[in-house]
């Protein structure tokens, strides 16, 4: 399995730590910056992360800013991408079992180390459920193609 992740310079040192976890647990990663604490543009990195998912070159994404607001609202400005913003391990599986959530969304500054890779274990091991969520993600579909 393939993700696409990237960062800020504020999600910079947590990005690190989860591509080196990810890593570790044998996923493939493609990491689309930023590579340093230097200050840059959260959009930038979510864009390229977004489109690499609906490139269909990486099967998930994960972005991290300071609180993840930012790459949260950029990332679902593109068609077919469902981020989610999670705090913990319970949004983070809600948001793959009823959302079908392609695109994990974390900040630096909220969460800590430990909690931050829990997260990231927890939607990673999730599945969608499918049923009556399904009739719910093709109504976010059919919004996509009346607004994009």
């Amino acid at each position: 399995m393939k993700i696409a992740i990237g960062s800020d310079h504020a999600g910079f040192r947590l990005k690190e730590k989860i591509k080196e976890f990810l890593l570790s647990k044998g996923y493939e990663v493609l990491d689309f910056g930023t590579n340093s604490t230097e200050s840059t543009h959260y959009p930038i990195f979510a864009k390229e992360v977004a489109r690499a998912i609906q490139r269909k070159e990486a099967d998930f994404g994960i972005l991290i800013c300071g609180s993840g607001i930012g790459m949260c609202i950029v990332a679902n400005k593109f068609k077919g991408i469902r981020a989610a913003l999670c705090l913990n391990e319970y949004m983070a599986r809600m948001s793959r079992r009823h959302n079908n959530a392609n695109v994990l969304c974390l900040g630096d500054r909220v969460l800590g180390e430990e909690l931050a890779l829990s997260i990231v274990s927890a939607w990673l091991s999730e599945e969608f459920e499918g049923g009556r969520h399904q009739k719910r993600l093709e109504l976010i579909q059919e919004i996509e193609e009346g607004m994009c």
